[in-house]
């Protein structure tokens, strides 16, 4: 056991806390290193960003983040001010002496955690110099035209500088360091080249080489074994990267990566497995009112039916509430990312959909950044449209309330005709007139810059999702974030999911997958794979996924054909839901938030830090060799509510959406089975007090 101080079990958001002993944080330094500190790139950004306030409330003022300086970000997000531990004041007023430029102070984020922040470009001058620290310290070599890899070798070398001023100024502190992905790698390398007193723990959250085979189209996962490792990273011209990548993975003390099925990658790709899995996590805010969030979803669902009203002004058949909203969001990989397979899926929806007559409409949103020249024209003049005509039907309506209003004084029925006099109706034709349009909607809202050879717009064409009147899928790509000052559609990225009914993200390759994440905190069903870590992790944890909003699809072992083919099956389910089946499905995806809380999946990292001292400083710490925490064999039980699966309904052609289930409805109480799942989530973490020496046998945890 790690000498400290015992740790109970106490109760956080219905998940106890392991029983483990707790670090002596007060003797020890914690500082994290990563590019995406206060420097917004990608996932990462967000798990460093969401981690900060567990951490920072575990650690106090011993945890310190590590990252690039830019001063566009310094300005926005990092109130500056001196570092109050002695060895840290040390280590960035001895740098700044020696021609560096440190910039320390709090990031505005939750839990305001100090960031040490380095200049890379002010210290460029060094970089031949550290390009042969790094050749002497593992035979790496950088082309000097790769000009993104200088820049991890500067910010690398900074960071080993900095943290060798620390630990000589530690006072006995024990110092930690946790770099995350190959950006950060090379701090790591020269760390311990230097044989630097620190113990280090590497966290891959994506593997380099399979980043780029998977985008290449390859069947990666059923050819991992086979794979001339050097040979693939040698042609794509990434040979010094993965160099990089693999040699800091086996000079850290501790190897963890995000999720089982990037343990298995990097397994074969960097040859050497995980430590420990490390899921991501997100800060989980419950409000007061249990069903808070089903307000929202109809607040900001009446904003996303505005902007669709303007979109297909002219060509507005179709109710708008037996309507739902999709979407899929994230960076531009076709392939990776699944918005192939998600097209071929929709095209098969959209002949079920009209095959069976349904009422149901489908709009599609792409949410996936490209480049464009501007707005589409088309697009700002449908919303322009649709504006025009809301003013002139209030200026209708004051008149027509005024003459109402007069005659009900008088004590007189209104003829409705003489409310309504000849301009008033001439000026509603005109509104009529105005809306009408000879073009089919825009598929997309912005002019691309490659639209010929764009792949979503080219697929589009190719299985003719146009947005015509007699499709029910309609299909819009917004190629750029959304923003709450945009003058198209203004919405902040998590307004605009509360609006939406389902996200579909069906990835090839997906370490981990925030986006279905952050659906499920918010309330809102997703579509994802067993290909991705979170539907890894949801299979594990969840008895019927479906049942709780969590449909996922296999694309591990099924061909793209049966894939794509199970997914519209997933789709024509969701489409078949009453109004009631789809309240009652959030309100069980809503529950499952906290297994997403990092108050619960810190304790990972937590774990990884007990055995990185052990291995770094054996001699002070030492850990019996137990299992990090789990809950094998636990999982959600199904539902008891009939049915157990919404998308289980017996219907063979979806309903209205206004339809009820009366049945249903007496056969589902839903502070019954609230209550069911919060003991469901309880039980299986209520571990008992454990002996000091003595751990538990494999099973007794087990409910």
């Amino acid at each position: 056991m790690l000498r400290g101080r015992s740790l109970s079990v106490t109760s956080l958001g219905g998940l106890p806390q392991w029983e483990v002993e707790e670090l002596p944080v007060e003797d020890l330094l914690l500082f994290e290193v990563a590019w995406e500190v206060t420097n917004k790139v990608g996932g990462i950004y967000t798990v460093i960003q969401t981690k900060a306030k567990t951490t920072a409330d575990e650690w106090g003022d011993n945890y310190f983040l590590i990252g690039p300086y830019f001063e566009h970000n310094m300005k926005t997000q990092v109130e500056q001010c001196e570092p109050v531990n002695d060895a840290v004041k040390r280590a960035v007023d001895t740098m700044n002496k020696h021609g560096c430029q440190v910039h320390f102070g709090r990031w505005l984020i939750e839990g305001s955690p100090y960031v040490v922040l380095f200049d890379i470009g002010y210290s460029a001058w060094n970089l031949d110099r550290w390009k042969g620290d790094l050749w002497e310290a593992c035979g790496v070599g950088i082309p000097y035209h790769d000009r993104e890899a200088n820049d991890m070798l500067i910010f690398g070398s900074l960071t080993a500088w900095f943290l060798k001023e620390v630990t000589d100024h530690a006072d006995g502190k024990h110092v930690i360091a946790q770099f995350h992905e190959w950006q950060a790698g090379t701090g790591l390398i020269l760390s311990r080249a230097r044989k630097l007193p620190i113990a280090t723990i590497f966290t891959t959250h994506a593997t380099l080489l399979g980043r780029y085979l998977c985008a290449a189209n390859i069947d990666f996962y059923n050819h991992l074994d086979k794979f001339n490792i050097d040979k693939e990273a040698g042609e794509r011209q990434i040979y010094h990267r993965y160099c990089m990548e693999r040699a800091s993975v086996h000079c850290a003390h501790v190897f963890t990566t995000v999720s089982e099925i990037t343990a298995i990658e990097a397994e074969h790709m960097l040859k050497r497995k995980p430590d420990v899995i490390t899921p991501n996590g997100l800060n989980v805010k419950k409000f007061s009112a249990v069903h808070e969030f089903q307000n929202l979803h109809a607040m900001y669902k009446a904003r996303i039916q505005d902007f669709v009203r303007g979109h297909f002004y002219g060509h507005l058949d179709f109710d708008l509430e037996k309507t739902l909203f999709l979407f899929i969001a994230g960076r531009y990989e076709f392939s990776n990312k699944g918005a192939d397979i998600f097209l071929e899926s929709l095209s098969r929806l959209n002949f079920l959909l009209r095959m069976h007559k349904s009422d149901v409409t489908v709009v599609v949103f792409f949410i996936m950044p490209a480049k464009t020249n501007n707005f589409n024209v088309e697009t700002l003049k449908g919303q322009a449209v649709r504006k025009q005509l809301w003013d002139t039907v209030h200026s209708v309506k004051e008149k027509f309330g005024k003459k109402l209003y007069d005659a009900l004084l008088r004590g007189e029925i209104p003829d409705l005709n003489s409310i309504l006099d000849r301009d008033d109706l001439t000026i509603m034709k005109r509104a009529i007139f105005s809306t009408q349009r000879q073009s089919l909607p825009p598929v997309t809202t912005h002019n691309m810059i490659d639209d010929s050879t764009d792949p979503i717009l080219s697929t589009i064409r190719r299985i003719g999702l146009f947005n015509n009147r007699a499709d029910r899928v309609k299909v819009i790509l917004h190629p750029e974030f959304l923003s709450s000052t945009s003058p198209l559609l203004p919405m902040d990225y998590e307004e605009f999911v509360r609006g939406c009914h389902l996200g579909v993200f069906p990835s090839y390759y997906e370490p981990w997958g925030y986006t279905p994440a952050e659906c499920t905190v918010m309330g809102i069903p997703s579509v994802t794979t067993n290909l991705s870590g979170f539907g890894c992790f949801m299979q594990e944890h969840v008895a019927d996924p479906t049942a709780y909003g969590i449909y996922i699809v296999d694309r591990r072992f099924r061909s793209p054909d049966d894939s794509c083919n199970q997914l519209t099956k997933f789709l024509y389910g969701f489409c078949k839901q009453s109004r009631r089946q789809r309240i009652i499905q959030r309100n069980r995806t809503e529950r499952l938030s906290d297994l997403l809380d990092w108050r619960y999946l810190g304790r990972y990292y937590q774990h990884a830090r007990h055995l990185t001292l052990s291995r770094a400083f054996p001699d002070k710490f030492h850990m019996e060799p137990t299992s990090p925490p789990t809950t094998e064999g636990f999982k959600y039980p199904r539902p008891s509510s009939v049915p157990p699966s919404p998308s289980g309904s017996p219907a063979s052609s979806p309903q209205s959406s206004d339809v009820e289930d009366e049945t249903e409805d007496e056969r589902y109480d839903e502070e019954e089975e609230a209550e069911r799942d919060r003991l469901n989530i309880k039980s299986p973490f209520s571990l008992g007090h454990v002996p000091r020496g003595k751990k538990k046998l494999h099973g007794e945890y087990k409910n």
